[in-house]
């Protein structure tokens, strides 16, 4: 065989397990979309429709209708699933909900910049007794599953007078970002040259001046990987906010969309065109900040 064969041969090859592994991440998203569109009938038909052949917008109109239909026994009881006419019981909570989310990430990730930080450049950038000690004690803490630590948080919580209240998940999530954010945050500030940083001070400026404005422009692509990870935990996290909410004024949207399957019927459009809805603020982050989750991801890899 030629090199010129062997080449294309495994380029072909390449491009089959690309195309392989791309339909195995996409073919439930491009389900998910597909089917929000969708009567009951048309999802529930065999064998699948993956393109909708009478696509209707019925399902994301019942979601900001449903604020205002009156949903009892009745009504319910009447209503047929398989014409989209059904709605769950708690569908009114679901704009709501992701407004919750919405609050409890922005939070975390605006209380984790200001934590993170000044922490990770202080570790990164003063030399103190146990500074190495300190960084591998914070990543200690994520090797213990969330699970161990509901009743510590669940105690802690009801102290202070938080349960069923959004400030609750704030306080938790934050207990569960922070560390992983200062160790993408050190790793990277460790790789810009000591340099930068003595030639502030000797420019007159503080700790905080030299942070603000030598390494923060510098540390960009890292604030974003840590931005976006404070924001999906805290969007996607189910557990905790199961734990510490328990009415439709403090539950978040992973809550309210799992309350629909338990239902006495399922109406798996109106579930579809909600997770629709749940994924469309991680999906624009990512869009905007496309350019700098690999480089900010990868931040801090190799020192020099």
């Amino acid at each position: 065989m030629t090199p010129r064969a062997a080449r294309i041969g495994r380029n072909l090859l390449l491009l089959a397990a690309s195309l392989l592994f791309l339909g195995y991440v996409l073919a439930p998203v491009a389900w998910l979309v597909s089917s929000s569109f969708q009567s009951e009938s048309e999802i529930t038909s065999k064998p699948p429709h993956w393109i909708p052949h009478q696509p209707t917008l019925k399902n994301f109109e019942a979601i900001f209708g449903a604020g205002e239909r009156d949903v009892t026994y009745e009504t319910r009881r009447k209503a047929d699933p398989s014409s989209g006419g059904f709605i769950p019981s708690t569908a009114k909570n679901l704009l709501p909900a992701m407004w919750n989310s919405f609050i409890v990430a922005i939070s975390v990730v605006v209380l984790n910049l200001l934590v993170s930080v000044p922490a990770a450049y202080a570790m990164a950038k003063i030399r103190f007794i146990g500074r190495q000690t300190s960084i591998y004690a914070m990543l200690v803490t994520r090797v213990i599953p969330d699970i161990a630590l509901v009743v510590p948080f669940f105690l802690f919580i009801r102290k202070l007078g938080l349960l069923d209240h959004v400030g609750s998940l704030i306080i938790t999530y934050l207990a569960i970002t922070i560390p992983f954010s200062v160790f993408i945050l050190v790793g990277y500030f460790e790789s810009l040259p000591d340099e930068l940083d003595k030639a502030a001070r000797v420019d007159g400026c503080s700790r905080l001046q030299a942070l603000l404005r030598v390494f923060l422009p510098l540390a960009l692509p890292s604030l974003v990987a840590m931005i976006l990870f404070a924001f999906l935990t805290s969007w996607n996290e189910f557990l905790l906010a199961l734990m510490f909410t328990q009415t439709p004024a403090s539950q978040t949207m992973p809550i309210v969309v799992a309350s629909f399957t338990s239902d006495f019927t399922i109406s798996f459009s109106f579930i579809n065109a909600a997770g629709v809805l749940a994924v469309v603020p991680p999906v624009i982050l990512a869009i905007v900040f496309e350019r700098y989750i690999v480089s900010g991801l990868t931040a801090g890899a190799v020192k020099g």
